[in-house]
């Protein structure tokens, strides 16, 4: 059997570049991306997904991949399964975020453990968050529709030279804010309680002095913190779904969707 260049080149191009840009959505999305997935889970899952879509996408174009041409479709497209993946990671990140400031003002601040998402030490109440959000994710089958979004973008924003541009960057940084609203909207209803809780304890202390308010408020802020955390744990669905919807939407407008 004999094998032209060309058509070396092409089963090459069909394998590699979508195996890069699945595979850099992999390193860079939560869940898949985590420390407790090890890089070879990842490195086979992304050729694996790379073997089964190689047929269905459009043909990539007949670039040689060590060219100049095929380095830059080669770090394109790992600049396209960076950001998908990095946009889910701020939907995570807001969940942190809320979870830091609940903990802050319940004076669990100082109590920080591993957050099995990204590996840093975190508050024990975003960990709880971030544990919760899996679930939420998993049970909306998140990770489905987020590796489905990934193998239509090859429809939607073919393999190319062009793909991310400038426009598609800023409207990623831009929706940094909405990661820090959804923070604050998930975060606020136990912040303002625990603000409440202070101006009373406050009060107590003004009241009587003699009350050792360290000995007693300490205990009832972590008390009456849990138990805020108990009673908006059914407002996390609605805002953490609100929060994927507009994550999706993001990310199928950067990949032309």
């Amino acid at each position: 059997m004999y094998f032209t260049t060309a058509e070396i080149t092409a089963w090459v191009g069909s394998i590699l570049w979508p195996f890069l840009r699945i595979g850099a959505m992999l390193v860079a999305a939560p869940l898949f991306g985590a420390g407790t997935v090890t890089v070879r889970i990842r490195l086979g899952f992304a050729f694996l997904l790379a073997l089964v879509v190689a047929p269905l996408i459009p043909l990539p174009p007949a670039v040689e991949p060590l060219s100049l041409a095929g380095v830059v479709i080669s770090v394109q497209q790992i600049l396209i399964g960076l950001t998908i993946g990095f946009v889910m990671q701020m939907v995570f990140s807001a969940m942190t975020q809320a979870g830091e400031t609940i903990a802050l003002s319940m004076g669990l601040g100082f109590a920080s453990m591993v957050d099995p998402q990204q590996g840093v030490q975190v508050p024990v109440v975003s960990t709880y968050f971030v544990i919760v959000s899996t679930l939420i994710f998993l049970a909306l089958n998140g990770h489905v529709a987020l590796i489905e979004l990934t193998l239509m973008s090859f429809h939607t924003m073919p393999i190319a030279v062009d793909g991310i541009v400038r426009a598609d960057l800023w409207n990623l940084v831009n929706w940094g804010s909405t990661m820090f609203v959804y923070a604050l909207l998930v975060a606020l209803p136990a912040v303002a309680s625990m603000l409440v809780v202070n101006i009373s304890m406050g009060v107590v202390t003004r009241a009587a002095p003699q009350l050792n308010i360290f000995a007693v408020g300490f205990p009832m802020m972590i008390l009456l913190g849990f138990l805020l955390l108990l009673l908006t744990l059914p407002v996390l669905l609605p805002q953490f779904t609100e929060l994927l919807a507009e994550a999706f939407g993001l990310m199928g407008g950067i990949t032309g969707r």
